[in-house]
């Protein structure tokens, strides 16, 4: 009994050490793609809380109320171009303001860039209670649960969460 108590307790040790390695490093299922802008870092898209989905506030913006949204984001945006305006609360100088948009697919871990230009647009002046906003052309490359990542001047602003089916 002695024995069998004591090869339990080895082998139990064995599973704990191993279980605590730190060699092993995990790694992340994400991958940045190799254009994206400098300032977006893994860490920002790992900590998206997919809990904190969009709302629909004054009248027709999608997004965080008086934060951020968007109007058109309740349009069909798969896999064709559709125009979104994009809106934020609390830009101090929306025209000397750039517009950085990186998407997450939950789903997949894969990032995109949406707007169809580019990363990055620059910001227009108030529209619609907004202090600044922009239109821009998207395509949402895949249906899905989206973690949409804004960057104003390369400093992470906000992050919008989207259920995109068509």
């Amino acid at each position: 009994m002695k024995q069998v108590l004591m090869g339990f307790i080895f082998f139990s040790m064995i599973f704990w050490v191993l279980g605590c390695s730190t060699s092993d490093t995990v790694e992340s299922k994400l991958t940045l793609p190799d254009d994206i802008p400098s300032f977006v870092r893994e860490s920002d898209l790992e900590a998206v809380d997919w809990d904190l989905k969009a709302v629909t506030f004054n009248n027709n913006i999608i997004g965080n109320e008086y934060k951020s949204g968007v109007i058109g984001a309740d349009m069909p945006s798969l896999n064709t171009n559709q125009k979104w305006m994009w809106h934020l609360w609390g830009i101090e100088n929306p025209t000397e303001t750039q517009l950085t948009v990186v998407g997450l697919h939950k789903e997949t871990g894969t990032i995109h860039q949406l707007i169809t230009r580019g990363w990055t647009i620059g910001l227009g002046g108030k529209n619609n209670g907004a202090d600044a906003h922009a239109p821009s052309s998207v395509n949402i490359p895949k249906a899905g649960e989206w973690g949409i990542l804004l960057y104003t001047n390369g400093k992470l602003f906000d992050t919008l969460v989207y259920e995109i089916n068509e």
